[in-house]
């Protein structure tokens, strides 16, 4: 992979671009704060905005490594964060990237996660070079496999089991989409 770090990317109504110390209150106004959008995260919803301010800190660092990536979704029309998508782990040896994502709940259903992600999807195969890129969902979150179907993702299977959330122990779903059927979609 030829990594190029978390460069900013252009959509038709969004920007995707790194986080800074000054989004701390948009993110936990727009989804950090709120248990229904951390449902099925592994990280518990924040109490206030200098626990988001903390993990921004983190993440400005985190910056720094170019295999690092980590974007603010940001509605133009809006000018602030409303979620985050980022690469949640990386497989160096078999080119292979992890996808996860989270939106504020007065945005779902609008097509902002699959604009998001689609824009990352092309980053990742045309410019990092991936040769597999996935994403997992608790099985209950059939909203997420709905975005990762929409983006071209192909269903794996089902791990039992395999994780937890703020749900407790759960089953993952598993999709990805192979470098090979994302030039055969053009």
């Amino acid at each position: 992979m030829n990594h190029k770090g978390t460069k900013t990317l252009e959509t038709e109504r969004l920007i995707l671009r790194q986080f800074t110390l000054n989004d701390s209150e948009a993110m936990y106004r727009n989804w950090a704060n709120d248990p229904e959008v951390t449902r099925f995260m592994t990280w518990p919803p924040y109490e206030n905005a200098e626990g988001t301010r903390k993990k921004l800190q983190q993440w400005v660092e985190e910056y720094k490594d170019p295999s690092n990536y980590t974007w603010a979704i940001v509605p133009k029309e809006l000018g602030e964060p409303i979620g985050s998508i980022s690469v949640v782990a990386v497989v160096e040896e078999r080119d292979i990237v992890s996808i996860g994502y989270c939106i504020g709940r007065k945005w779902w259903h609008q097509g902002i996660t699959s604009e998001a992600f689609e824009a990352v999807i092309r980053f990742m195969f045309d410019e990092v070079g991936v040769n597999r890129l996935e994403a997992r969902h608790n099985v209950f979150n059939s909203n997420s496999g709905g975005v990762m179907k929409k983006c071209g993702l192909t269903y794996e299977g089902t791990l039992r089991q395999a994780a937890t959330d703020n749900t407790g122990l759960m089953d993952l779903s598993v999709y990805s989409i192979l470098r090979s059927e994302y030039e055969a979609m053009g």
